[in-house]
């Protein structure tokens, strides 16, 4: 991380390449920077390349809650999954209940995100939400990212920005690859059977880079019934770049299968019946492929300025899940199929023109997105073993949409800034159902204004008032729904479209030195919280609700080789409205803390490296009337790494430092086990976190 004072910002924009020269090569320890990020920042160009940890420094950003976090920070810390990447994202919290294959569970501001719902998920410009997904809405599965390819992560929350559409109402993070990195290949191996395997590395094409990676990996976990979790990773990416402008295009694949260890009733464990790391249904399995190809294009010229991308997928699921086990069918089970195969196409861009209105600095966006996704088949059935019971519904879904949006800019004073954005979004369901009361079709439209205003910098602090609307779809089946699928009883098609209203005020300030600090005060209320759920085949409608909440971050330059970064957040939700059932959210995490430090280029000739971090989320309410709460959980992982000569590089990751027995999620619900009256039992469920367990990883540069 480093941290300009607000003299130095002035300076920066009179003689950026020098002053951004000066930076890299007096202030940042080489061992900071990635061998393209420090190609890039002694480039002789006009571009402003201040590197580090951060990119969050007075005038970069236009809400508190908004930043980007560099390589460098990512290439540091240990990750147990690749989905925990969107915990650099101040607040958030990454677990998961079945299987390593599985999309992670996601929370953030007092949203039980499920599967990535109202948070939205960008890889390269191609959004990984995926709409009426076979196991949930806004369903995001960040398993085909190589976390070494990725080059910097930039995250928004709140619906203050026209240039974030579905599921972006509590946040948005966007990931971009890296052009050029340093070759490397390595091996990591760990407890129970973990193993990966990694060739990376760029190689100079036709005036350009062809970026080239292949991971393997396996992992049977520390289940009784080994979950045999096993993949490849691959991505090819060409890019070149002539001053401003830069052109890309990226093809990636990933395939991966596992057996499922899911959620367990907590009285199960407590009577004996199964290990903390048992399974009921030992059949429970998955597996699943996403491939892709996306192009990116952008350009800028001296008052103006563009980009475009556009992107094709190709991605296929099939889950076998059991929750309840006996409840509903006390001879064969409950397990469940659900599958999808996919295809999906969109396009991204947008014009910017710089100017003057009178005598005040302005700019002007507009931007238009499409995107198509073709689903078919789109399944859900009843299986036992593995085996087809019965189909419960079976449909085609094609989900078409287009957004418009605009934004503008206008420097009223040197000490004001406003950003005034409007984006209509419009929507069309398409639905073919085995059951013909289902399939149909639907449209919906939304309108969504937002305005921020940026007052500052006074004494290298700054301060933000933002208020935005947003919008999350629903799940096209539920649009034109009249019959639940498994019950076959009546139900009413739900609104396509949710419409949300949020609204933050904010300080971020570097007045003491070596120390950037935000401080933001929010509040988020969601028409209603309609969702379509996967698991049982229909559509659930909930109550309006509200979420309110304060998030303080840290991140702090102790010395040239300490960091340290200190992440607090509180939230309340609560549903609107008199209801007897009780007014609290389900799942809604209040507390979450995150504590990390990392280390660079200390002992003899600057060889070691290490991180630590701490992670906290508490107690959450399981129901309505707050009767039955979860327990909280703190992890704490360790990094440390020698670097061998010039080229090798050994390290040791430790996770769950503390060997602390938590529970990654916790649920409260019915199920019956074998001899248990019908009817079933209400009780807690949950998945626990994974034993202390260390990986080795040996890699050499080349």
């Amino acid at each position: 991380m480093f941290i300009l004072s607000a003299d130095a910002h002035i300076a920066c924009r009179r003689k950026p390449g020098a002053l951004a020269r000066h930076i890299v090569a007096a202030a940042l320890p080489a061992a900071f920077l990635s061998h393209a990020a420090a190609q890039e920042a002694v480039a002789d160009t006009p571009v402003i390349k201040v590197l580090g940890h951060y990119d969050n420094g007075v005038g970069t950003s236009d809400a508190a809650s908004q930043g980007t976090v560099t390589a460098d920070l990512i290439a540091s810390r240990p990750a147990l999954r690749p989905g925990e990447l969107l915990e650099f994202v101040p607040g958030v919290i990454v677990t998961q209940h079945s299987g390593d294959g599985k999309a992670n569970q996601y929370f953030l501001r007092g949203f039980n995100l499920d599967h990535g719902t109202d948070f939205a998920t960008y890889v390269d410009g191609m959004p990984v939400n995926m709409r009426t997904h076979a196991h949930g809405q806004g369903y995001t599965d960040l398993n085909f990212l190589i976390p070494e390819l990725v080059g910097r992560i930039g995250y928004k929350k709140g619906p203050y920005y026209a240039e974030e559409g579905d599921f972006a109402s509590a946040g948005a993070a966007r990931m971009e690859l890296a052009d050029r990195l340093v070759g490397m290949a390595g091996l990591t191996v760990g407890a129970h059977q973990y193993r990966r395997a990694l060739v990376a590395g760029t190689a100079p094409q036709a005036g350009g880079n062809l970026l080239y990676a292949l991971e393997l990996a396996h992992n049977d976990g520390p289940w009784q019934v080994p979950e045999a979790f096993h993949k490849w990773s691959g991505v090819l990416r060409y890019s070149a770049a002539s001053g401003a402008d830069r052109f890309s295009v990226t093809a990636m694949g990933y395939r991966a299968g596992w057996r499922a260890t899911s959620q367990i009733p907590l009285r199960a464990v407590q009577g004996g019946q199964l290990d903390v790391f048992g399974t009921q249904d030992p059949s429970d399995a998955g597996h699943t492929s996403r491939y892709s190809l996306s192009a990116q294009w952008k350009r800028r010229g001296a008052a103006t300025a563009w980009q475009a991308n556009a992107y094709v997928v190709r991605s296929d699921l099939t889950l076998y899940n059991n929750f309840t086990w006996f409840l509903d069918d006390p001879a064969l089970g409950d397990q469940f199929l659900q599958r999808e195969r996919r295809t999906m196409t969109g396009f991204d861009a947008s014009h910017t023109w710089h100017g003057r209105l009178g005598e005040r600095a302005s700019s002007t966006t507009v931007g238009v997105q499409g995107r198509f996704d073709h689903i078919a088949p789109l399944v859900l059935a009843a299986t036992a073993n593995q085996q087809l019971l019965r189909t419960y519904a079976r449909s085609r879904v094609d989900q078409a949409s287009a957004a418009l949006w605009l934004q503008h800019t206008l420097q009223w004073t040197p000490w004001l800034r406003s950003i005034a954005g409007l984006r209509y979004d419009r929507y069309r369901f398409d639905v073919d159902s085995s059951l013909a009361a289902n399939s149909g079709k639907a449209t919906d439209h939304v309108a969504s204004p937002k305005l921020s205003l940026v007052l500052g910098p006074w004494n290298a602090t700054e301060f933000f008032v933002n208020h935005g609307a947003g919008f999350h779809s629903n799940d096209a089946r539920g649009t034109t729904a009249h019959v639940a699928p498994r019950e076959l009883t009546a139900v009413d098609p739900v609104t396509p479209l949710v419409k949300t209203r949020g609204s933050e005020i904010g300080m971020r300030s570097e007045i003491v030195k070596g120390l950037q600090s935000s401080l933001a005060l929010w509040r988020l209320r969601s028409g209603s919280e309609l969702v379509f759920s996967g698991d049982a085949g229909d559509t659930s409608a909930s109550r309006a609700s509200r979420r309110r909440g304060i998030e303080w971050n840290n991140h702090v330059i102790a010395a040239p080789w300490l960091l340290f970064d200190l992440d607090l957040a509180y939230s309340r939700a609560r549903y609107l409205g008199d209801d007897p059932a009780g007014a609290y959210v389900p799942g809604a995490v209040e507390k979450v803390a995150s504590f990390g430090a990392t280390v660079n280029d200390v002992g003899p000739a600057g060889r070691w490296s290490g991180a630590f971090q701490l992670r906290y989320f508490g107690p959450r309410p399981l129901v309505e009337d707050d009767s039955v709460r979860s327990s909280s959980t703190a992890l704490a992982y360790l990094r440390a790494g020698y670097r061998i000569g010039r080229d090798w590089h050994l390290g040791i990751d430790v996770f769950n430092l503390f060997d602390r027995r938590v529970n990654d999620i916790e649920y409260y619900y019915a199920s019956r086990l074998p001899g248990e009256t019908a009817g079933g039992v209400q009780d807690i469920h949950f998945h626990p976190g994974e034993p202390r367990t260390a990986r080795v990883t040996l890699r050499r540069a080349f």
